[in-house]
């Protein structure tokens, strides 16, 4: 035993294992996905959004989740890696650079999202040419941009430092920048949604909070992963102690998260009044799949966290996995939440083009979920994963991203 933790020591696995052709085949699978993607999005930019699941009065969906999953993921995988240079704690075992380079593959899938969302690529330049300064959606695209530079600029850092060329001041002022940049690039994000009023689901003050707190949870719970399956690989060496240290933070930060979602549940809902159909569309409604998935993913993801006996390595990934999924079903329930009861009485005109299910009028449509994706939206969605998995890929093979003595 490596010390009292209820963990087995991990075996030595032997760096020679990495790479090599299993590498090489995966990173041509996940080329052929992402090519596959952009066959996808050519159709979806041919035949125009109207293939996809969204219509006027549920203008976002898939790509848009996703956008918001994502950005968690990278969000929390920055703040872990930078905030324990800044406070001067001890890391994770050298471990920065990992999570660093997949904070900057997130980010880069993240913004492959809204292009998609867009709609037209062209948009993307009429967002700057007219963009409106005093709209939280261009509040969110500056800091996103400056986000996935301060990454970059942090990751070099790292690595200039570790061969010697850079100061530990330096290197700890350009993480404590990147630690803000990734509290403030979460809290944009929210405030997209909580600053309008006319969305029952979304108009809160807790929104910014809350996105930061599932972006701990999910970002951890990457890293994890990513680590665990590098070890297993032969990537690194990684003392298990680190693994736990990672796995503990993780059970807080769900405790965290489910406590922001206790108190959202009860303000809405108490006194009853119109809140109160929020709590229900949750915890009985439509939604009630995406909200006990979370609840009950994240409270199993505590109790693996908090119980030495049960922190064995196939539980560890089994409790990141159900955390991930925790937090996608909490971006799911937030995005369809906020279509799902309808702001205006009367809407006007009905049709195809207005809302799904809109043969049935206004009941039969919102009887059930007001959106779910096609089949190409699940393809481009897949498609730009398999882009984050190239790169992934590629920095591992390409990049000296293995933890090193100054590094730790």
């Amino acid at each position: 035993m490596s010390e009292n933790t209820g963990t087995a020591a991990p075996s030595k696995a032997p760096a020679a294992r990495f790479g090599g052709k299993g590498l090489n085949v995966a990173i041509v699978v996940a080329a052929i996905v992402t090519v596959a993607g952009l066959a996808l999005w050519g159709m979806q930019l041919s035949g125009g959004m109207v293939q996809t699941g969204m219509r006027n009065l549920d203008s976002w969906g898939l790509y848009i989740t996703m956008f918001m999953f994502l950005v968690g993921l990278s969000a929390g995988g920055l703040i872990i890696s930078s905030a324990p240079r800044v406070f001067g704690l001890e890391g994770f075992g050298g471990i920065s650079k990992i999570a660093v380079w997949t904070s900057i593959c997130c980010t880069v899938l993240a913004i492959g999202y809204v292009v998609v969302d867009l709609g037209q690529p062209l948009r993307l330049w009429e967002l700057f040419a007219y963009s409106n300064l005093g709209s939280p959606l261009m509040w969110d695209i500056l800091v996103l941009g400056t986000y996935l530079v301060l990454s970059i600029v942090y990751l070099w850092a790292m690595l200039r430092h570790e061969g010697g060329k850079g100061s530990a001041k330096a290197l700890r002022a350009i993480s404590a920048l990147a630690l803000v940049c990734a509290v403030l690039v979460h809290s944009v994000t929210a405030w997209i949604f909580g600053l309008q009023a006319g969305r029952e689901m979304w108009h809160t003050a807790l929104l910014a909070p809350w996105f930061v707190s599932s972006a701990l949870v999910c970002g951890v719970a990457l890293v994890l992963l990513v680590v665990m399956a590098l070890r297993r690989a032969g990537y690194l060496e990684l003392d298990q102690r680190y693994v736990v240290k990672m796995v503990k933070l993780l059970g807080v930060f769900v405790c965290v998260d489910l406590y922001f979602f206790g108190c959202d549940l009860l303000t809405e809902g108490f006194p009853a009044g119109e809140g109160l159909e929020v709590v229900g569309m949750l915890v009985s409604g439509p939604l009630a799949p995406f909200f006990w998935i979370e609840v009950v993913g994240c409270a199993l993801c505590a109790v693996v966290a908090f119980v030495p006996a049960l922190r064995t390595n196939p539980l560890i990934v089994a409790a990141s996995l159900l955390a991930i999924a925790g937090i996608f079903c909490k971006r799911v329930q937030l995005l369809v939440g906020g279509f799902q009861l309808p702001n205006l009485d009367y809407a006007g005109a009905m049709s195809q083009y207005t809302v799904t299910g809109w043969e049935s009028g206004m009941e039969g449509a919102y009887a059930g979920m007001v959106y779910w994706p096609t089949a190409l939206e699940f393809g481009v969605m897949l498609g730009v994963v398999g882009l984050g998995a190239l790169m992934l890929l590629l920095g591992l093979k390409y990049l000296p991203l293995q933890p090193s003595d100054r590094a730790r």
